[in-house]
């Protein structure tokens, strides 16, 4: 007759072969789980390693393995001789009851917390499911495009130096980076800044970026401006700052500063959130002429402007205008921006340029946020920048870029001739996609996810004035532009049969 922890091993434990994590780890688990919950209690004798292989049907070497495992952790004591024992370690979780539960069930976590906390409409998920097999999106790199063999042998050197250790273990963080000197450096030669280090903040994200920077920057009720058409993602994080947002209209020339003369006064605004080089969504870049009109506004009035440049490198025609924060001489801007868009998200970086005492004060945030950054991250990225690896991918990649701009723009006016209105972009990885005659954008958002194509809502741009679409092209590849495109141009036929 089986012995009672034989019986419960038996009917606890589970395991899948074909999957990757190890049997003998897979086992070892439930058993801990097992004494967790207290089916096992502390001095429980547990099977030998010969019974224990054959009531898992496994062989002998593996049930070894099982109790080794156990034993390193802490959870049993293999004694010679006499056999293998339960322990309770010092550290290990308290034990669970289950008395309204099978003994092979997990436990439910409760869904709602049983105390009152802030919650946020700002913060509500923009995300939506889809099971369509083409998406399109606000203009995303193509991240099949990263080079993943090769990133893979940076990244294992990147690990093995020495001074890794040392800068993880340091005391003091008054020394500045070599990856902070090596960007610093990057940007001075690629976007005509003459900063220094301490001139430079690098953080995870520009996300993250601009959510410090308004930390700094905005209190409750403090005026934000930004353009009447502007990225939803930067002003939630205005929102959750406190800030009041309005919009100033955009033409041709980007960001109307008239405008902002015209209808406010001087020390009533915080801050001006602009895309001068192209502005988000329309893709308008922001004239010479508007840009010094701006930044005498800024001094005049006393507010600072927010310059995110998240789409530089992405330049196909001619020369990319030099960031406004370039010709600031008076400690007005703070320009953001992204490095390393054609990697993999986990490998891309952002950083705020500023005057040096506003990046002391952001590096303590920073520091509260994210103390322990990611060493090896930079010690890669900065060994990619001497070696001039960086610059070479992106050049690369801008050629398939361009080219993949080039094929939507010939099959949108293939397919939609007179339907639509748009400009070729002379960067950038999306298209401002304008409907001449109105049309409901849900409702074709609808019909084409019937197609296998998804517009989210976050592309899509409709008012009385406006029935355009943020069309993102840099994640599909020529073949899958043309699929797509003719879909839209379905879609789009449906509902004006209707």
């Amino acid at each position: 007759m089986n012995s009672p922890v034989e019986a419960i091993l038996k009917q606890l434990i589970s395991f899948d072969k074909t999957i990757v994590q190890p049997v003998y780890v897979q086992v070892s688990q439930q058993i801990i789980n097992a004494i967790q919950r207290g089916y096992l209690v502390k001095g429980t004798k547990l099977p030998g390693t010969r019974t224990l292989s054959q009531l898992l049907k496994v062989h002998r070497n593996t049930a070894v393995a099982i109790y080794d495992e156990l034993a390193s952790q802490g959870w049993v004591e293999i004694i010679a001789n006499k056999g293998t024992f339960v322990l309770l370690p010092e550290q290990a979780t308290a034990k669970i009851k289950a008395t309204a539960q099978q003994v092979h069930q997990a436990y439910h976590y409760p869904k709602e917390a049983g105390f009152p906390f802030q919650q946020s409409f700002h913060l509500a998920t923009n995300l939506q499911q889809t099971q369509a097999k083409y998406i399109i999106n606000d203009g995303k790199p193509d991240l099949r495009l990263h080079p993943t063999h090769q990133f893979s042998r940076w990244y294992s050197a990147a690990m093995k130096r020495k001074p890794l250790i040392q800068k993880w273990n340091r005391t003091t963080t008054s020394s500045i980076s070599v990856f902070k000197t090596q960007l610093c450096n990057y940007l001075n030669a690629t976007r005509g800044f003459h900063i220094k280090p301490n001139n430079l903040l690098n953080t995870r994200s520009s996300e993250m970026s601009l959510y410090i920077v308004s930390q700094l920057l905005i209190k409750q009720n403090d005026l934000v401006l930004v353009g009447q058409l502007s990225h939803y993602a930067s002003n939630t994080i205005f929102q959750e700052a406190g800030a009041t947002i309005r919009t100033i209209p955009v033409d041709d020339d980007g960001l109307d500063v008239d405008y902002i003369r015209q209808h406010f006064v001087k020390n009533r605004i915080r801050c001006v959130y602009v895309s001068a080089h192209r502005h988000y969504p329309t893709t308008k870049t922001l004239s010479a002429e508007r840009r010094i009109q701006l930044l005498d506004l800024a001094k005049d009035y006393g507010f600072a402007i927010i310059e995110d440049d998240y789409d530089y490198d992405f330049q196909y025609d001619g020369s990319a205008m030099l960031p406004m924060a370039t010709a600031d001489s008076n400690g007005m801007v703070i320009y953001l921006g992204k490095m390393g868009q054609s990697f993999f998200p986990s490998f891309q970086s952002g950083f705020v340029v500023a005057p040096e005492n506003l990046i002391a004060e952001a590096h303590n945030y920073l520091t509260l946020l994210d103390e322990q950054g990611d060493i090896i991250q930079e010690q890669m990225l900065s060994e990619l920048i001497v070696e001039g690896e960086i610059y070479r991918l992106l050049k690369k990649n801008i050629v398939t870029y361009k080219r993949r701009r080039d094929v939507l723009c010939d099959a949108l006016k293939q397919q939609f001739k007179d339907v639509i209105q748009f400009e070729k972009p002379s960067g950038g990885l999306a298209i401002w996609l304008k409907f001449i005659k109105q049309i409901s954008l849900v409702q074709l958002a609808n019909e084409a996810e019937v197609l296998d194509v998804f517009l989210p809502k976050t592309i899509l741009y409709q008012d009385k004035n406006t029935c355009a679409i943020r069309f993102g092209f840099g994640h599909l590849d020529e073949d899958e532009i043309e699929i797509v495109v003719s879909r839209l141009k379905q879609a789009y036929d449906r509902i004006i049969a209707f």
